[in-house]
């Protein structure tokens, strides 16, 4: 029978033997006969360990199920006993035990916890609230210390449960490891679902011990050993807050099924104090752009009867209404106090609320370290308001195209162009310069080479300081190879300005150009070669379908960035007016640090950026040698030109620019001086080609470009899995390549691999 002292502690009845783990062995004597069993084990312990037939002198096992990966058995011994014997397909095991302990929270509201070295401090804060305000009368805590490895804390465990008059608190304990063998610490950032970089966390410590939680068939095992007879039970941790206004332990027998589904919300402090322990408190800040939370449950276990499972966020045929939920917030610096608020969540994301704030101050009575407040310059109204428009961007030995690029963007209305160049070896810089004297452009010498950066990173970080781009209203990070096709009115930026209303952000999706069958390098426009480009809904290769950003200049972000501005000052989110293509608002989740189109962010009515990412095969010999300005470590070889070169379908939109482009150019190849320089690059570009094809490593790399089975692959993109793009074009065979008559909905895919450059 269960003592009566209002603090209890207890042990799983834990028995290892042959390989096997079993948690705890529950048994009652039968109304009918017999003694009824649940039988609990370790998660991942196989279930054909067990023999299903009956054997004399063990206990019959009627069911055998799988919780949360933990097996439980379901049967009956013979007759009431102290311990019982499992048959297993090989030997048995004998168990000790355990009569059930239902009368200790008979009629109590009870809570269920996990602790994971929260200190006294917190669990006195969690129980006043909770008690004060939600009623909570009864605790269940499962203890993930190792028994008798805190020294005092029982102590004050007992002190606290009788000076806040508790009803009752029954302490369990294990004498194995009751979390994940393959994690670390359950307060790893790794373990934090919002923290960021988790792909750099590598060598990982495993450490089960206190690592999360593995095994949660523990819920179905309190049920039948402790909490069958209480009046509600709640499944919530020591970190978590129910709502000021909520009170499941009442509103649960008004529901249903006698279930509430509890919702959380990740909670974050700005910062702790130095030297301090975070509190409930410091936790003021939620992310503004992340929907998925955290479920639990409350529930009545006399409306459920003993046939429900108990799982770990929910219970097994018993779903509540869509409005029987509840809400409760999570304080993640809690749950992992040795890592900052940066380490735990994007700091991006993170926005004051003010009813944490109010929570904060008026509950727990607590200062805490408040965000700053950011400024903006207020937009004037209207996008077409917004003034000039500049584009920065990075070259590197891209002279014959510069002419071109530059007079097509002037004559669509792009004001300003910031030019970064390192390395130039073929008349770039000289042509540059004769721009900059022009009042055509700006150009500076791009001086990454001794920095951690990339040239690209070094130039729009550089770019911040630049007058030109400070007095800029609109602005864009974007390359040589890259053209604004605008689809509304006469195709000036004006008239993308007009139709996108208020908006202060238009990202331009990407539509890649291939080298439709172009092999010879021609001094002639780029948006008349090349003509063969990729569907509008292009989701694979993942690299083909990003976007760039136009942006007002107004400070919502701090710095510009390649795809788009970056590093957002989150409380001035909500004034982001971000539209795709066609117009429509962009998908919240993007708004931080996304690049990548999506079925839900592409548009194309308004604007396109043609993306001319490959041009002739002799100019891409060039490419290649040149190297990259962003992802400088990767090879720019025969699977970036497999994945880049798109020639599925044709699309002629951007030569309605043409008469602007014409004329523009035309004014500027008037200048003797420009002329010269243009035609120089030219002639450089001609002689580089004909320097590369020489070689036998170009020469040979040339004819693959060229030949029959890759410009049949440049119009296949659409029947290949995400992962044949991945491993590169030599894994496709020729029976494929080189395949006629190819069925609408043929398909060819291949297993992931690492990725070929």
């Amino acid at each position: 029978m269960a003592q009566t002292d209002i603090y209890q502690k207890r042990e799983l009845n834990v028995v290892e033997d042959q390989g096997i783990v079993a948690l705890d062995c529950i048994g009652w004597e039968d109304p009918i006969g017999g003694m009824g069993l649940r039988v609990f084990f370790k998660t991942g312990t196989p279930l054909e360990a067990f023999e299903p037939e009956p054997r004399e002198g063990c206990a019959t096992i009627s069911e055998a199920r799988v919780i949360n990966g933990g097996p439980m058995l379901v049967g009956v011994a013979a007759e009431p006993s102290t311990q019982v014997t499992i048959a297993l397909k090989e030997g048995s095991l004998i168990l000790p035990v355990q009569q059930p302990e239902t009368d200790l929270f008979e009629d109590m509201n009870v809570c269920m916890v996990e602790r994971n070295g929260e200190s006294i401090a917190v669990i006195e804060d969690w129980l006043r609230y909770h008690m004060a305000g939600h009623g909570l009368e009864a605790l269940l805590v499962i203890d993930r210390e190792k028994p008798k490895f805190e020294k005092g804390f029982e102590d004050k465990l007992k002190a606290l449960v009788s000076k806040l008059e508790l009803k009752r608190l029954v302490h369990v304990k294990s004498s194995v490891p009751l979390g994940d063998a393959t994690l670390p610490s359950a307060s790893h950032p790794f373990n934090a679902p919002d923290a960021p970089g988790k792909d750099r966390m590598e060598d990982l410590p495993q450490e089960p011990q206190t690592s999360p939680m593995a095994e949660l068939s523990l819920y179905e095992w309190a049920k039948w050993r402790f909490l069958g007879r209480a009046r509600a039970v709640m499944n919530i941790d020591l970190t978590d807050i129910l709502a000021p206004e909520n009170k499941p332990f009442d509103a649960v027998h008004e529901t249903s099924a006698g279930v509430i589904q509890l919702i959380g919300q990740r909670i974050y402090p700005w910062r702790v104090r130095p030297k301090k322990k975070p509190t409930f408190g410091d936790h003021i800040c939620r992310q503004f752009d992340n929907p998925r939370a955290n479920r639990r449950w409350c529930i009545a276990p006399s409306r459920l009867g003993s046939d429900k499972v108990w799982r770990f966020v929910r219970i097994v045929d018993a779903e509540p209404q869509p409005d029987e939920i509840m809400t409760f917030t999570r304080a993640m610096a809690i749950r992992h106090p040795d890592s900052s608020a940066a380490e735990l969540v994007p700091k991006s994301s993170l926005i004051e609320d003010e009813h944490l704030l109010a929570l904060a101050q008026d509950v727990w009575e607590h200062k805490p370290v408040r965000p700053p407040e950011s400024k903006m310059e207020e937009p004037a109204g209207k996008a077409i308001d917004g003034g000039r428009t500049v584009i920065v961007t990075c070259m590197k030995n891209e002279g014959p195209f510069i002419l071109e690029w530059i007079a097509y963007h002037r004559a669509i209305g792009v004001d300003d162009f910031l030019v970064y160049t390192n390395d130039c070896n073929d008349g770039t810089d000289e042509l540059l310069d004769l721009l900059q004297e022009r009042g055509i452009l700006q150009r500076r010498d791009n001086k990454f080479a001794g920095t951690d950066l990339k040239p690209q990173h070094w130039a729009l970080d550089a770019a911040d300081n630049e007058k030109v781009f400070k007095n800029a209203g609109w602005a864009i990070s974007m390359d040589v190879d890259e053209f604004i096709n605008i689809h509304v009115g006469e195709g000036k930026l004006d008239d993308l300005y007009k139709a996108v209303g208020d908006a202060n952000m238009i990202s331009l999706t990407w539509r890649l150009f291939g080298n439709a069958d172009v092999h010879e390098y021609k001094d002639e426009f780029l948006i008349t070669q090349f003509t063969q480009c990729a569907p509008e809904l292009c989701r694979k290769p993942h690299q083909a379908w990003g976007f760039k950003t136009l942006f007002r200049n107004i400070g919502i972000y701090k710095k510009m960035g390649v795809h788009r501005p970056k590093g957002l000052k989150p409380d001035l989110w909500d004034k982001i007016k971000w539209v795709n293509g066609s117009g429509k608002p962009m998908p919240k989740k993007l708004i931080r640090n996304g690049w990548r189109s999506t079925t839900d962010s592409y548009g194309y009515d308004l604007v396109t950026l043609n993306h001319y990412a490959v041009r002739s095969a002799e100019s891409f010999l060039v490419k290649r040698d040149r190297g990259r300005v962003n992802h400088v470590d990767r090879d720019q070889g025969l699977s970036y030109w497999f994945r880049m070169n798109n020639n599925w379908e044709k699309n002629t939109s951007a030569q309605t620019k043409l008469p602007l482009l014409q004329a523009e150019f035309n004014r500027l190849m008037a200048d003797p001086e420009l002329r010269a320089a243009h035609e120089y690059s030219v002639a450089k570009h001609r002689e580089k080609i004909e320097e590369l094809k020489a070689t036998e490593n170009y020469s040979n790399f040339y004819k693959d470009l060229t030949g029959p089975r890759m410009e049949r692959l440049a119009r296949m993109h659409n029947y290949f899995g995400a992962n044949v793009f991945l491993a590169g074009p030599d894994v496709i065979p020729d029976e494929v390549a080189l395949k006629d008559d190819i069925p609408e909905d043929f398909f060819f895919t291949v297993e992931k691999v690492k990725t070929t450059h």
